[in-house]
């Protein structure tokens, strides 16, 4: 009997997984929707090893075939959950399951022969989508041990509800809709589990429907989410709902705790209806049930610059934070706020009361920032990516085509910059990539990231 290989990439515990070597290339997703070019999207293959002689270079692309597509989130076939006693053995690392946001096609990309020149394997038609699931507008990727896991914001007619859909791991056909019993929840975004304690969490935005056109004012009392939503994962059911704060709107990315026998994690608030702030909070069971605190606040900026139109009532810029995330040793918390400019660090080891250690400027909404190249920073920092030891943090500057082009109509050129964590947080001074008029949103790793695997090991 021949054994079955592991994947190399696969590790056991978050704690194995740092101790792994760090990543060669960087896979970066690249749109033109909301820009003046009418071109498909690519993904870009960047070189992000220091002793390359292309680094911080982009050294492969994969072009898309069709227009439109919006790339945002995009995940792997498969990761270290594959470890866990229900995975699927012999599965490995190799494919990039890439869904467009605004088509619902999904695109699997094949990275195994050529990790530099990657090649689309399989195109999954938007029909076949919403034809099996009921689902469009395809978000987050997840690879779980017994399948990929894809969040949608809504149903095929641009509203509610949203949810997630499940492919094969194998054939990356549509099995169908995961819900068995949703209760009321409605809207949808984001999604994380807790894979032990059988435990998934979702989150909220909004329907495609008030989101896709740009942000709406009148929308946010009561079309965008602050729910946080539990539920039992063998049985597919939700057990639980918090809101986050009546005033609150936008919960957003879902960080739970990389350690498997810590049932928490964090989650960030958009915006404040009351002072335009942003806030992230602390989910945790307790007592027998779910429960979640505020642990940080971040202010707006007053300001008499030459605001956006649609903050000119307010004569205030938002912090506006759009991503964070949780290094592997569950020890720092990365927080981007996309309106302010600034990419914060703060020290999580009580996740009760977190500390800030470091930040760094990059753009913002009436600032200019430039690189230490001389290259400008349009935008700010939204999509973040920390390494598996936690030693890198790559930012990208694109939050959504339409609501880029509301809070900075001056345009953005996308950039990929490198944020060094050892002793603070610096930037990394010979790291730059310019994508020119193309925009860049999320960034995968090569071998794994801290957004990308889960773990069912201590």
């Amino acid at each position: 009997m021949i054994p079955f290989k592991t994947d190399p990439t696969f590790y056991p515990s978050p704690k194995s997984a740092m101790k792994s070597k760090p990543e060669d290339l960087a896979y970066v997703a690249c749109l033109y929707e909301g820009t003046k070019l009418d071109r498909p999207d690519f993904i870009a293959v960047v070189d992000v090893n220091p002793h390359s002689q292309t680094y911080s270079k982009v050294v492969g692309k994969v072009e898309l075939p069709y227009k439109g597509d919006e790339l945002h989130h995009f995940g792997w076939n498969a990761c270290s959950s594959a470890l866990c006693p229900n995975g699927i053995p012999g599965i490995e690392r190799r494919y990039l399951i890439v869904p467009g946001l605004r088509s619902s096609r999904i695109y699997v990309i094949d990275t195994k022969e050529n990790p530099r020149n990657p090649k689309i394997t399989k195109i999954i038609e938007p029909e076949e989508v919403k034809e099996k699931s009921g689902y469009s507008r395809l978000h987050t990727v997840h690879c779980g041990p017994n399948g990929i896991y894809i969040s949608a914001f809504g149903n095929t007619a641009g509203e509610g509800p949203g949810g997630i859909l499940v492919l094969d791991h194998f054939s990356f056909n549509v099995l169908g809709r995961w819900e068995i019993d949703r209760g009321d929840q409605y809207l949808a975004y984001d999604f994380w589990w807790n894979l032990p304690n059988e435990v998934m969490v979702t989150s909220e935005w909004g329907v495609p429907n008030t989101i896709e056109d740009g942000l709406k004012i009148e929308h946010l009392k009561d079309r965008y989410g602050n729910r946080i939503h539990f539920w039992d994962l063998e049985k597919r059911r939700k057990i639980q709902s918090i809101t986050l704060g009546d005033e609150n709107r936008m919960a957003l990315e879902l960080r739970p705790f990389h350690d498997p026998t810590k049932l928490m994690g964090f989650i960030n608030m958009v915006v404040s209806l009351k002072d335009l702030s942003s806030s992230i909070w602390l989910w945790y069971y307790e007592g027998g049930k779910w429960n979640a605190e505020k642990v940080i606040e971040i202010e707006a900026e007053k300001s008499d610059t030459q605001l956006p139109e649609i903050l000119k009532p307010f004569n205030a810029v938002p912090p506006l934070v759009t991503d964070i995330d949780l290094s592997l040793d569950d020890k720092y918390l990365y927080v981007s706020c996309w309106g302010t400019g600034e990419v914060r660090k703060y020290d999580v080891s009580n996740p009760f009361k977190p500390s800030l250690v470091g930040k760094v400027k990059l753009g913002g909404i009436g600032s200019k920032e430039y690189h230490p190249s001389g290259v400008e920073l349009s935008g700010g920092p939204q999509m973040l990516e920390v390494s598996r030891d936690g030693k890198r943090i790559y930012v990208t500057n694109s939050l959504y085509s339409t609501w880029d082009n509301q809070f900075y109509p001056g345009g953005i050129r996308g950039w990929m910059v490198k944020l060094n964590s050892e002793d603070g947080l610096r930037l990394d001074k010979e790291f730059l990539v310019d994508f020119g008029e193309a925009r860049a949103h999320q960034t995968r790793l090569s071998g794994g990231d801290a957004s990308s695997d889960s773990y069912c090991y201590p």
